[in-house]
């Protein structure tokens, strides 16, 4: 066992995909093969090694997508209780030495997002698109967009 993952795993705790079988490698492997089976194969698109590389534009690229809607009242019941305790313990761990104050799951980065802007009335806009707008509709002979600094 890696000295690095041993107080880890004696402790109880998940190592991330990827690496050794010891700390769970092979599950990375399993779902990156979900993927290529609902992305590429079951959505007839390209998977694998068939697909094209990035930058690459001497043929379509023949990526797939796949969205799957599970309705969680076919399994076990509570799962609002049981997905909304799961959630509070992640935000409850102790953060990384270093990271913010508090750990974030799926979909906390966003609605922090959508806080902000809702609190500046907007979205704001990285100056580098604003003279980019600007200079587009000069280029075009149309009104530039109206700019609202706070």
């Amino acid at each position: 066992m890696c000295n690095v993952a041993k107080p880890v795993i004696e402790a109880g705790g998940l190592m991330p995909l990827g690496g050794s079988e010891m700390t769970g490698g092979y599950k990375g492997y399993g779902l990156a093969m979900l993927v290529e089976i609902f992305c590429g194969i079951l959505a007839g698109s390209d998977y694998g090694p068939n697909i094209r590389r990035w930058k690459s534009t001497e043929r379509v690229a023949n990526l797939g997508q796949c969205f799957i809607a599970v309705d969680p009242d076919c399994f076990a019941p509570g799962f609002v209780d049981r997905m909304s305790d799961l959630m509070d313990t992640c935000r409850n761990l102790t953060p990384a030495e270093g990271e913010d104050d508090v750990v974030l799951v799926a979909g906390d980065p966003e609605r922090r997002h959508m806080n902000m802007c809702d609190k500046k009335g907007g979205i704001p806009y990285h100056p580098n698109q604003i003279k980019f707008g600007v200079e587009l509709a000069k280029s075009l002979k149309v009104e530039p967009m109206k700019i609202i600094t706070n």
